[in-house]
């Protein structure tokens, strides 16, 4: 009996002791699914009604001045060539599981660009995405629930070149997994 209750303590603290990425890479969803929270003034009305993941945000980024949201894009897919790695400033990227369902994230970018563009590795449902600006202007980008395969896209183009805080997303793996990739060319 006692090592039986010795075995059952060790699976259990060997159980709470995986890493949740590890727990993620097998599928399993380890986050508490909640309400979408959008701001007062956001665009898009349909998401407010929407559960999510919310991962945590790997880079905090300091937001100044008040969030004015600007007319939504409506996401149309086009091909561009993508720059040389000498011309991109920032890049980062979020895995996402199909068990997950809809996840919310967000990339710290705190940088300076004129273009951003998005490479999705495997297929994901796309709702938005929110591009913050140092001015504290929001540039929604709606996808309206589409699937996107997997190719580099321009997210959002900005010729004059501004200073980019942060960029939300809402999507879901529509295969197993999908890796969402953003890049700031100089």
């Amino acid at each position: 009996m006692t090592r039986l209750i010795a075995g059952m303590v060790l699976a259990t603290a060997l159980f709470t002791a995986v890493p949740s990425e590890v727990m993620a890479k097998r599928g399993v969803v380890v986050a508490q699914r909640t309400r979408i929270v959008v701001r007062p003034g956001h665009p898009i009305g349909r998401v407010a009604t929407r559960t999510v993941i919310v991962r945590p945000a790997r880079r905090m980024v300091a937001l100044r001045g008040p969030v004015v949201f600007l007319v939504p894009v409506e996401w149309g897919m086009r091909a561009v060539r993508f720059p040389g790695r000498d011309r991109l400033a920032w890049e980062d990227s979020e895995t996402i599981w199909r068990s997950e369902e809809w996840v919310d994230f967000d990339l710290g970018v705190d940088g300076r660009g004129d273009s951003l563009y998005l490479r999705i590795d495997g297929r994901a449902q796309v709702d938005f995405a929110e591009v913050t600006f140092e001015n504290g202007q929001v540039q929604v980008v709606d996808f309206n629930e589409r699937t996107q395969n997997a190719w580099t896209f321009e997210l959002l183009d900005f010729v004059d070149g501004r200073r980019v805080q942060l960029v939300r997303m809402v999507a879901k793996a529509v295969t197993k997994e999908a890796k969402l990739i953003l890049y700031l060319r100089k």
